[in-house]
């Protein structure tokens, strides 16, 4: 069981075929295939679990897919040299040596640029992985409140998420290696993460003014449900706050109005289909609670500059032109 990659290459292509094509375990098999023999070393991968050791061709690999991508699982990872640029679920964050790294479900992300020098560990927890934590147990970061996080840590803080991950890639390479002994791994790695998140989220509300906590409650909404709500009206009312109020806050403490906010996250995901899917116009307009599909096509053509079908055409055209050099 030293490396699970090459018996699974043709498991379920039909399937895969018919559904969007994110960033989970289908996708990324689909990208690292061709660079088996270059990567062999660093990455475990299997329709479980995934752990990458220190690569970074993996990271510029995926960067050179199109992004934006949409994940529907987790992934942890600690930066452990140089440093990396990401809009991770509309926010762009910088993030260099040191810095721990999660992104949970429904995540949005968009690389933007990485050092010749980045060294990163990191797991994704695939669908099928089997969290080893009971129903209704999971720790409070990982539990859907956050959507993502980034945290600036202590050396030892640091050490100790190596230490954790760097076991959890000795015992898979191990032969007839014990799940549960992984699943212990994972859920040490977990609760490592989740104490270092709610210790900073202490640390903030003793900081943290009232308008910047509006704000972050406003974007983790509008990340949330930005694809079927387009209309100020609706977060204002989940966080009991005025439409005039809310606006106020959001435009004063980002220089952004909340309305383009709700834009970009709207137009994100529907870039994210458009790429990613061969779903028609109509069905993206509906799945997305636009009232018709001619009125989704203006509002895609007034925020992008273009319509639906010229944004699929010209992606089309960039993948049929070879790359220069």
């Amino acid at each position: 069981m030293y490396f699970h990659y090459l018996c699974i290459v043709n498991q379920g292509k039909e399937r895969m075929e018919k559904q969007p094509k994110l960033m989970d375990f289908s996708q990324m098999r689909n990208i690292f295939e061709p660079h088996f023999e270059l990567i062999r070393k660093h990455i475990f991968f299997s329709n479980e679990l995934g752990i990458v050791h220190t690569c970074p061709l993996v990271f510029r690999l995926v960067m050179q897919q199109n992004p934006p991508f949409a994940i529907n699982d987790y992934r942890l990872g600690v930066i452990l040299r140089g440093h990396l640029r990401v809009n991770f679920n509309l926010v762009e964050k910088q993030m260099e040596q040191g810095t721990l790294v999660f992104l949970g479900p429904g995540s949005i992300i968009t690389p933007i640029e990485m050092s010749d020098d980045l060294e990163i560990l990191g797991i994704a927890l695939f669908s099928q992985f089997p969290m080893p934590f009971a129903p209704g147990q999971l720790p409070s970061a990982f539990n859907g409140q956050v959507r993502d996080f980034q945290l600036k840590v202590s050396e030892g803080d640091v050490e100790t998420a190596r230490r954790i991950i760097d076991t959890l890639w000795h015992i898979v390479h191990q032969p007839d290696f014990n799940p549960q002994t992984v699943g212990s791994m994972v859920a040490a790695l977990m609760i490592h993460y989740d104490g270092l998140y709610r210790r900073h989220t202490d640390q903030l509300q003793t900081s943290q003014t009232r308008e910047q906590n509006i704000f972050d409650r406003f974007i983790y909404l509008v990340n949330r449900y930005a694809a079927r709500e387009h209309q100020i009206g609706f977060y204002a009312s989940k966080m009991c706050l005025t439409e005039r109020y809310l606006g106020t806050v959001i435009r004063q403490t980002s220089g952004v109005t909340a309305k383009e906010w709700i834009d970009r996250a709207l137009i994100t995901r529907i870039k994210v289909e458009l790429r990613h899917s061969d779903k028609s116009n109509a069905q993206i307009s509906y799945e997305m609670n636009f009232a018709n599909p001619s009125f989704f096509c203006k509002y895609f053509k007034r925020i992008a500059g273009v319509t639906p079908n010229q944004f699929r055409e010209e992606l089309n055209t960039s993948r049929r032109v070879p790359n220069a050099g």
